[in-house]
């Protein structure tokens, strides 16, 4: 078994391009299908999962050496086994891991059924969570590798109709940052993408939606404007903006993707460091005698 202090900078890169292997999820659309067009494209393989692989028909055509197709469904835990370990046999270790496969659920809180919590949650977070679990053995084998977490601007800030979707990317980041922690002496490294909106299915079609009550129409159309006032990114500019980051000798844990998603979050941190402010009077109270002793 390699160590991780045995291996040179390049190996826990897991290479250069050209020379890698992916596991992507929820690669037939959005993201997900720029993700693999953009790797294959500079001669890297992929193992690319989909619940329908016959969307990956016309880069397999383009790729057939390179691409495997493989169906899968992430709710599935013994899928999601068989799928790694088809995806390491065909070859031979896997580089980079990109937990993309996820949708969104639209609903407020009161709205949710236990079902579709559970669901959003099985997905969104249980799915990321077998991946890496599957793929951890062999990464830490070789000392290297690189595991990618989708979260979204919506794993750092909240919006009305989105309870669910917000409960599944924050318990995502959360559980991604202890990994990173527990898995940076094998050499391998986690990033977190948080995008903001961007031009994909991801509020269309492969959406879900509670059955409404009349009390939150309001909150609904506040919420469908706001997303309408943004201009969406283009997902070939973020396929092309993750290659750097896995090519980064120093991977970022956290990078925000889309021009208008700084701010977004910017304003988010600054509220909650204000409001915190506001309140550190009560937060110091709260300790007890023990803080106005010096012993805190």
């Amino acid at each position: 078994m390699t160590t991780a202090g045995a291996v040179h900078d390049g190996e826990r890169r897991g290479g250069a391009p050209g020379s890698r292997t992916w596991f992507i999820t929820g690669a037939s659309r959005g993201l997900g299908y720029e993700f693999t067009r953009a790797a294959l494209g500079r001669g890297d393989r992929v193992a690319a999962t989909a619940r329908d692989t016959a969307r990956l028909d016309d880069l397999l055509g383009r790729h057939p050496g390179t691409l495997l197709p493989l169906a899968l469904d992430v709710t599935d835990a013994d899928a999601v086994g068989s799928s790694v370990r088809q995806a390491e046999a065909w070859s031979g270790g896997l580089d980079v891991v990109v937990n993309n496969a996820g949708y969104g659920h639209f609903g407020a809180v009161e709205e949710l059924s236990d079902e579709e919590l559970r669901d959003q949650l099985e997905t969104n977070l249980f799915g990321p969570f077998r991946v890496t679990r599957a793929v951890l053995p062999g990464m830490r084998a070789r000392g290297s590798g690189h595991i990618v977490q989708v979260s979204s601007i919506g794993g750092v800030g909240a919006f009305a109709n989105l309870g669910a979707y917000h409960a599944s990317k924050w318990a995502l980041e959360g559980i991604s940052e202890s990994l990173a922690i527990e898995t940076a002496p094998f050499g391998i490294r986690v990033t977190i993408l948080e995008p903001g909106g961007y031009a994909t299915d991801w509020s269309g079609s492969s959406a879900r939606h509670s059955a409404g009550l009349e009390a939150y129409e309001g909150a609904r159309v506040s919420a469908a404007a706001r997303r309408g006032g943004q201009a969406p990114g283009d997902p070939a500019a973020a396929a092309q903006a993750l290659m750097a980051v896995v090519d980064s000798p120093e991977p970022p844990l956290r990078v925000l993707f889309g021009a208008q998603a700084p701010a977004i979050v910017r304003g988010i941190y600054e509220r909650r460091l204000a409001e915190w402010e506001e309140w550190q009077g009560l937060t110091e109270r709260a300790h007890g005698s023990a803080h106005e002793g010096g012993r805190a």
